[in-house]
């Protein structure tokens, strides 16, 4: 039975609930008037300079993501656009994964790094390895990581995992330095994620994959993986281990994509509902062709006005999320939606264990076929000339607003106060150290044009002085 204040699974993400709203959808998908009035209850509402955003229930979003009229589409897209200026303004976070080992233990039929594959090569980072990537990294300007591991307990403990951590907040490389690392490994238990919660990680992520049971048994026919209840409950092990922001995503192309839609915002509800807090990101990957896999085996693929809608419904769902999109992407794609709702991206992307220290771009240990295969600069610079604002910005985590401290900002708005000067704050460092001279020309350009957006006289003084102190080789400031 369907109860999103549930510890179990099964009553959180409730089959029967998500057939339940997937009918009552269909049935409503050319309701005009129900449909109007589910986006007027999504519309940011302004108190002078603080927004506030209700979001909306996994039924109501999925009568949006039902109806095929292509006016209400065009609105869905002009109030994903409205939700994300209000709450993100043009700042768009960049990220880099970083991959430790492929060694694996499970069976998942969808990625490279099942144990049965036994012609992709094994490869797990040394420490000083690791430091080597790290630099490679650091060298590129990159602040933020994403760490990467398979499931294996012998070749992947989570000594090995907290031992990487420690190694990477470690290395300050000429004027580069990783200020947050967000970790993406399997399930485990709260112990561990109190372990990594002590090391000082920024968002634990887990992608659920699909949330479909009988799906999800079959396509992890074995390894620890294959028990949906434990991978399910893995974000509320997190946040009882005291890590406050956590990450979801499903990989659409497994199921249908309306019923992991349901579900997922389904698991935001119940993640609020219990902790107070929904998911800090919410990530939107594709199925991808990689070693051994050929996405066209799975039938539920979705082409690109579809997955552009996803973007644009979770924006408006869940408004404070921040949305993540990889270079699994085109950027063609990605620079579509870019407008409808996603924040964070990912830039000069290699998902081989030990890609960033080769020449050439590896691809017998990928995960998955990188698509934008663009260095960082170009990422940044592409940005800034589409009228964003690239951003390094660990300021939050740093500061300790994460968790109910970071929604509560976010949910009024003042969050913005910090996050503009912050990320013209790294903007400014990665243009001083790693930018190409049209980059910084473009750059300082956009800087200029932004400091007069700054309403608040102190805050601007402030700004406009670590800029400056930046130009004469200081570095780490943040609001």
């Amino acid at each position: 039975m369907y109860n999103k204040k549930s510890m179990k699974a099964e009553e959180f993400i409730d089959h029967e609930e998500v057939l339940r709203t997937l009918d009552y959808a269909e049935k409503n998908k050319n309701n005009l008037e129900l449909i109007e009035k589910i986006l007027d209850k999504a519309r940011p509402v302004r108190n002078g300079k603080q927004v506030h955003c209700n979001g909306l229930s996994h039924e109501d979003a999925s009568v949006l993501m039902a109806c095929e009229d292509k006016d209400v589409l065009s609105k869905i897209y002009k109030l994903a656009e409205e939700i994300k200026e209000a709450f993100y303004g043009d700042r768009i976070v960049i990220f880099a994964p970083l991959y430790l080992s492929n060694y694996c233990v499970n069976g998942c039929v969808y990625c490279p790094y099942h144990y049965k594959n036994k012609h992709i090569p094994r490869k797990k980072l040394t420490q000083e390895e690791v430091k080597a990537e790290v630099i490679a990294l650091q060298d590129m300007g990159h602040k933020r990581l994403a760490i990467e591991s398979g499931e294996d307990p012998i070749n992947n403990p989570i000594e090995y995992i907290l031992e990487c951590i420690k190694t990477i907040y470690s290395i300050k490389h000429k004027n580069g330095a990783i200020r947050r690392v967000n970790v993406n490994i399997a399930a485990t238990t709260v112990e561990n994620y109190r372990l990594l919660k002590e090391a000082g990680i920024g968002t634990y992520i887990l992608f659920q994959e699909t949330y479909n049971k009988e799906s999800y048994e079959r396509l992890h026919p074995t390894g620890p993986k294959h028990n949906y209840a434990y991978h399910t409950e893995a974000m509320d092990r997190a946040m009882e281990g005291g890590i406050d922001d956590v990450g979801l995503g499903v990989l659409f192309g497994l199921e249908t994509y309306k019923y992991e839609f349901t579900a997922l915002l389904m698991h935001a509800e119940h993640l609020e509902a219990v902790h107070g807090v929904g998911p800090h990101t919410i990530s939107v990957p594709r199925v991808k062709k990689a070693d051994d896999i050929n996405p066209n085996e799975f039938d539920n693929g979705i082409d690109d006005e579809t997955f552009a809608k996803i973007v644009a419904l979770t924006r408006i769902a869940v408004p404070y999320t921040g949305i993540i999109i990889s270079t699994r992407e085109s950027q063609q794609l990605r620079e579509k939606v870019l407008k409808l709702g996603v924040s964070q991206v990912s830039g000069a992307s290699r998902t081989s264990v030990g890609g960033y220290t080769e020449k050439e771009r590896p691809t017998d240990t990928e995960q998955f076929d990188v698509s934008d295969q663009r260095t960082l600069d170009e990422v940044v610079n592409w940005l800034i000339k589409q009228g964003y604002i690239p951003s390094f910005c660990t300021a939050c985590y740093r500061e300790g607003r994460t968790g109910d401290r970071f929604m509560s900002l976010c949910k009024t708005g003042q969050i913005q106060n910090c996050c503009h000067p912050n990320a013209l704050i790294t903007l400014k460092e990665f243009l001083m150290d790693y930018a190409s001279e049209d980059t910084r020309k473009i750059g300082k350009e956009l800087i200029e044009k932004e400091i007069h957006k700054v309403d608040n006289e102190k805050v601007k003084a402030k700004l406009t002085e670590i800029l400056k102190e930046i130009e004469e080789g200081q570095r780490d400031f943040r609001f």
